[in-house]
């Protein structure tokens, strides 16, 4: 349930490419910055609502109190946490940075991404069902520090967190847990899952013109995981996957039509699917096709 929390957050940012959204020169600066806060307000308000509406309001509460989550699910739900705090505290900055605001809206973006995700774990805390986790805490700081360290020091991201999914048929065994449907599994099936992060040449090489969208990129995922703090189901033994591939930077495709580009810098945060090495319990083995 948390995992439709999370993603929801960032679908909000991730819907407008907010550094095309008009000229730079064609609005000034200041009525800029009213609007990127008005629709920040907005947005941040009012899902707030709507999320505490259809996810929290049903289940009983209780008084503030911690759950310690650290190692379930392999920690595959934490890099889900880094994954939204990068994405969220990098549309928000990307929207202040169209704003005009050149040198805060790292910082700006960081902050509202921590927020945001803060304020959930806060909603967690006070129903019984979960609990403020330190460890969400955290795997959320790390993913907005990627992206505001990244902006700091490079005033570019090298780093780019990616994600990818394929249906596993691990969830008909536990469909109430791993989901019932596709959009169900795409958020609870963690063996379906692998999260990236992937290196384009063109930003560590500049001087490289040809194939400098191509990326090198390494993945994380389980297998067998049916019970997030259970290794043994059944038949099945829970392992971790560690994958090397290639990924392309779709922002650096030498595309000339510019609404195409912009609908490509949005899908960006998908891995695209290539052949991959993995190593699983100490074995070395190679993936043909890897999404």
């Amino acid at each position: 349930m948390k995992r439709a929390i999370f993603l929801s957050a960032f679908l909000f940012f991730q819907q407008i490419n907010w550094g095309q959204l008009s000229p730079q020169d064609s609005i000034p600066t200041k009525k800029r910055v009213i609007l990127s806060s008005s629709i920040i307000g907005l947005g941040y308000g009012s899902s707030l609502i709507a999320l505490y509406d259809v996810w929290y309001a049903e289940f009983p509460k209780s008084t503030f109190h911690f759950y310690n989550d650290g190692s379930n699910w392999m920690q595959m739900d934490k890099f889900g946490h880094g994954f939204s705090g990068y994405l969220l505290s990098q549309k928000a900055g990307d929207l202040y940075r169209w704003s005009g605001v050149k040198k805060s809206y790292p910082w700006i973006g960081f902050g509202i991404g921590m927020s945001y995700l803060g304020a959930l774990e806060f909603m967690d805390a006070y129903n019984q069902g979960w609990g403020f986790s330190t460890y969400d805490v955290l795997a959320n700081f790390s993913g907005g520090a990627l992206y505001l360290s990244q902006e700091l020091i490079f005033k570019k991201q090298l780093v780019l967190p990616k994600f990818s999914f394929f249906p596993s048929k691990y969830a008909a065994y536990r469909p109430e847990v791993l989901g019932k449907n596709f959009p169900e599994q795409l958020l609870k099936d963690y063996n379906g899952q692998t999260y990236w992060f992937s290196f384009p040449i063109g930003g560590f090489a500049p001087s490289v013109k040809k194939m400098n969208w191509l990326c090198l990129s390494l993945g994380y995922s389980v297998d067998q995981k049916l019970v997030g703090d259970q290794d043994a189901y059944l038949d099945f033994r829970a392992a971790r996957q560690f994958l090397v591939s290639l990924d392309i930077d779709l922002t650096r495709l030498p595309i000339k039509n510019p609404t195409l580009k912009k609908v490509l810098a949005q899908l960006n945060m998908i891995k695209i699917p290539f052949s991959a090495l993995m190593i699983q319990q100490g074995n070395l083995s190679f993936k043909p096709i890897s999404f």
